[in-house]
């Protein structure tokens, strides 16, 4: 077995408890002076303009929209969040973005990381609240291989599915690879990317090029992986929204699939039944790549403990294997009961107590989708008419009113009755056989994934210096990833190969608009 590189070496901590807590009493007096506590409001907005909005779509939020580019462009909180949530905003964002330590450490509010774990924060990999980037291909492939911390890989092998998780994991690495541990406790292995140039011409003869990536794991800790084993690459989004994607209607994204299966034609989405791990229920699934997480609540639960091992109420579990002695072994964190092994871990003694899991869920529920930027530019407004055109708009749909979140304790009290433009329909759609990853998750099969929302898109450049779109990150940008497009969405990416450079240039405008 290969060591681990040196730069994944977990480290003891050197836990400075008293500046922490210092940090959570100044809080509410910080909150006073941050960037996010002054966004420029709607209403201000429109007032400086002489007037409202003439494009309500300006407000992607609706009344929580902030009026921001940059770096922090993603990192406000909703522009109406109530002066009393805003302490609690920042406290869950110190928790987000504040790396977690191996236990045993003198600190007990943020010990417990891993033992095993991709990222020690969720900041880690969704960097200013942004969008993962993969690797660069060709360094996974040197001897001191580059980590691929925002590019997860999910395992399953073939069989009956537990209907409350919808996968059955992989027998002796579990459902996801865990691709560094702490001391003492071997990694699952290394993530190596290989990659193919595929080459294509549009009709005006121009030629483009996409980068079609290949997943091998090597250096394996615990053996051989199973022969039929299933690889998922998942990249982390940004996480600006998604508490009013959660308050979307139900009933909406139901009639979603109930018009495109009227229209008669390929597009025909559907939804992904999953359980709520959170709410005790099953739902329509809305989050993940294929759409396996139903709630803010539930994918952060399940993200605390798959990457960066942490353990809650929700999942109360360490993530090792029967197999995986080593891993079974380590110290658990948390500080409930000092003394326990990863084996012994329990839902009286979770790693992360339920108040700081639910302030950090409301951080995330509460971060505002930025206003749209230069939509009254003609060649934008030319763009939007041919996104309509090319029928992109029947699966990325503008629009909803939200409703209540599933979960109101934890989210902004003015959530509800707000017109959003997310563009997407929450479904799954299948992608055609260049994108799939043949992984079932919960009703998702191997060709399909869920349509992300396009709010934000324009600004990733502005806050993570780049533009790696789809579900593993392989898109270098908007019109690559609209040539990835097969299945249900051929005829909208054969569309797109018809078009001159100057429409080319009009769509991808439009979209970066967003």
């Amino acid at each position: 077995m290969r060591s681990r590189p040196k730069r994944w070496a977990a480290h003891r901590p050197q836990a400075r408890p008293a500046g922490w807590a210092l940090g959570l009493c100044a809080a509410a007096v910080l909150v006073a002076a941050l960037p996010w506590a002054s966004p420029v409001k709607p209403a201000e907005a429109a007032a400086a303009q002489g007037g409202t909005a003439s494009d309500p779509s300006e407000y992607t939020g609706g009344q929580t929209t902030v009026f921001a580019t940059g770096k922090n462009a993603f990192s406000f909180p909703f522009a109406n969040l109530a002066d009393e949530e805003r302490t609690r905003f920042v406290i869950g964002n110190s928790f987000f973005k504040r790396n977690w330590v191996e236990a045993p450490a003198s600190t007990r509010v943020r010990d417990g990381l891993g033992p095993h774990f991709i990222a020690r924060s969720c900041g880690g990999c969704h960097v200013m609240d942004g969008r993962g980037e993969p690797p660069d291909y060709a360094r996974t492939l040197d001897p001191d291989p580059e980590p691929t911390v925002a590019l997860l890989m999910r395992l399953s092998v073939p069989g009956r599915a537990d209907p409350r998780v919808g996968v059955v994991p992989e027998p002796t690495y579990g459902d996801q690879f865990g691709n560094a541990a702490v001391q003492g406790v071997r990694p699952e292995g290394v993530v190596r990317i290989h990659s193919e140039v595929l080459r294509g011409h549009f009709a005006d003869g121009t030629a483009y090029e996409l980068i079609q990536p290949r997943y091998t794991l090597t250096d394996l800790g615990y053996g051989p992986l199973a022969p039929d084993v299933m690889v998922s690459p998942r990249i982390a989004p940004q996480a600006i929204g998604v508490g009013l994607l959660e308050a979307i209607a139900e009933a909406d994204i139901l009639a979603n699939a109930r018009a495109q299966a009227a229209l008669g034609g390929p597009i025909r989405g559907q939804v992904n039944r999953v359980w709520d791990a959170y709410g005790q229920r099953e739902a329509v699934g809305r989050f993940g790549w294929k759409a396996n997480a139903p709630s803010v609540a539930h994918q952060t639960s399940h993200a605390f403990l798959g990457d960066i091992g942490i353990t809650s109420r929700v999942f109360p579990r360490e993530a090792c294997m029967p197999g995986q002695a080593d891993c079974l072994a380590a110290p658990h964190g948390g500080g409930a009961q000092p003394g326990l092994t990863a084996a012994q871990a329990g839902a009286d003694a979770p790693e992360i107590d339920d108040k700081t899991l639910d302030d950090v869920i409301f951080y995330q529920a509460t971060l505002a989708p930025p206003a749209r930027r230069n939509l009254h530019d003609p060649v934008v407004r030319q763009g939007e008419k041919l996104f309509t055109e090319a029928q992109c708009a029947v699966c990325h749909k503008p629009s909803y009113v939200t409703g209540e979140g599933p979960f109101p304790r934890l989210t902004a009290k003015a959530i509800a009755g707000q017109r959003i433009w997310p563009y997407t329909d929450l479904l799954l759609h299948d992608m055609g056989p260049a994108l799939a990853d043949g992984r079932p998750d919960f009703l998702a099969n191997g060709q399909q994934w869920r349509t992300p929302p396009l709010w934000g898109i324009g600004l990733l450049q502005d806050v993570n210096g780049h533009q790696r779109l789809l579900h593993d990150g392989r898109a270098r940008g908007v019109l690559e990833a609209i040539l990835w497009h097969g299945g249900e969405a051929e005829a909208a990416k054969q569309r797109v190969l018809t078009l001159s450079a100057q429409d080319r240039d009009a769509l991808v405008k439009f979209v970066e608009s967003l």
